[in-house]
């Protein structure tokens, strides 16, 4: 995935629906897996978040394949 950094919130990427490079809102989140109560805790993984601020696609990537 190759990334041209404008900002630290905002990056520049290929956006799918679009078809061309566009402006993206990028954070991390701390997600859940689990649907267990039990233990949840250890289930949490980091994923990245990517919106486009053209069309307002969402996408998401696990970053820990562990």
């Amino acid at each position: 995935m190759a990334t041209t950094p404008s900002t630290p919130d905002n990056t520049v990427e290929y956006c799918s629906q679009c078809g061309r490079e566009t402006s993206h809102a990028v954070r991390v989140e701390i997600r859940t897996e689990s649907q267990k109560t039990e233990n949840a805790e250890f289930s949490r993984e980091p994923y990245r978040v990517t919106r486009c601020v053209d069309c307002g696609t969402e996408t998401t990537l696990r970053m820990n394949n562990a």
